[in-house]
């Protein structure tokens, strides 16, 4: 099945445990670079088309390839 993004959000937050003990993870990932990142994302992948098996299949798939969760989708179906 192709379905075509309409509209969609993603998580682009860092989890605290994954830097060092002690660490300040302001220092790594600062809020701004965590909204320009996912406003980013959003504007790249809007619009684009996708084949997979279904709708699952589609968050699994663009999660898999941004490295980022995604807290919302909307999306349409394309027919052949």
């Amino acid at each position: 099945m192709k379905f075509q993004i309409t509209n969609i959000e993603f998580d682009c937050s860092l989890e605290e445990d994954i830097f060092d003990e002690g660490a300040d993870p302001a220092e790594y990932w600062s809020e701004s670079d965590r909204i320009c990142t996912e406003e980013k994302l959003a504007q790249e992948y809007t619009g684009q088309v996708w084949e997979v098996d279904n709708e699952e299949d589609l968050v699994d798939e663009i999660s898999d390839k941004t490295g980022w969760c995604i807290k919302s989708i909307d999306y349409r179906h394309v027919l052949s």
